[in-house]
């Protein structure tokens, strides 16, 4: 399955959409503008990232599921606009949480990549939600995505949708503005890009090592299971 990369152009045009529909004040709209440093290594660089440096957390914290001394590690980095890493939330990771991460053979991490401001947002509601409500946040705007990201309003269908998980006009508002919080998910971004080579969406890091595209179950469990036996 091919990833998701990169596309200034559609960036811009979310970007465009996203002011035209939010609704926000200025200074929302303001703290939603993406950083502009944004560079990419080789993709043979990142094959063989520092396993410190890719251990380390953003400073907003990792997202994470699964024993933490799990004989395997899985990063993905995801956008929450991007349809092959909807897929894969949908088709491939409920089978991996049942078969590895809850049979404590893997820890999954969740990491930001937001390929629009968008994304962005979608990010910043998960993290507000609060730690406890991440994952389900981010599962409901997967499972969710075409009624908003792909939506006329998606700003307005985002707000409607995350009104079941508890948020109210203002708290969705004040998230939306939280200068903070976005930077921190821009830190993470601009990191994988620059450090581990990312430039597409969904990319994993399995034990180390790079695999990029919504990854199937029956290809996702030819990496792991050798690597479950021989942690064993």
């Amino acid at each position: 399955m091919n990833p998701t990369r990169v596309s200034p152009t559609r960036a811009s045009l979310t970007r465009r959409r996203f002011i035209e529909t939010a609704g926000l004040t200025v200074a929302g709209l303001a703290a939603l503008s993406l950083s502009a440093k944004f560079g990419f290594v080789s993709e043979a660089l990142a094959q063989a990232p520092s396993a410190e440096e890719l251990a380390i957390a953003g400073p907003l914290g990792e997202m994470a599921e699964g024993k933490a001394d799990a004989p395997v590690t899985i990063i993905e980095y995801a956008s929450m606009t991007c349809g092959h890493c909807a897929q894969f939330a949908a088709d491939t990771f409920p089978k991996l949480k049942s078969d590895y991460i809850d049979t404590g053979k893997v820890r999954f991490i969740l990491r930001e990549f937001p390929l629009d401001p968008l994304a962005a947002a979608g990010f910043m509601i998960a993290r507000c939600a609060g730690d406890d409500k991440y994952f389900p946040v981010v599962d409901l705007l997967f499972k969710e995505q075409k009624q908003w990201a792909y939506s006329d309003k998606p700003v307005e269908g985002l707000q409607n949708l995350v009104k079941q998980v508890g948020f109210s006009q203002q708290s969705f508002e004040e998230c939306l503005q939280n200068q903070k919080l976005l930077d921190g998910v821009n830190d993470v971004r601009q990191r994988a890009a620059e450090k581990f080579g990312v430039n597409s969406t969904p990319t994993f890091f399995i034990n180390g090592q790079i695999q990029r595209g919504a990854l199937t179950f029956e290809n996702l469990k030819k990496i792991l299971d050798p690597l479950v036996e021989k942690k064993g």
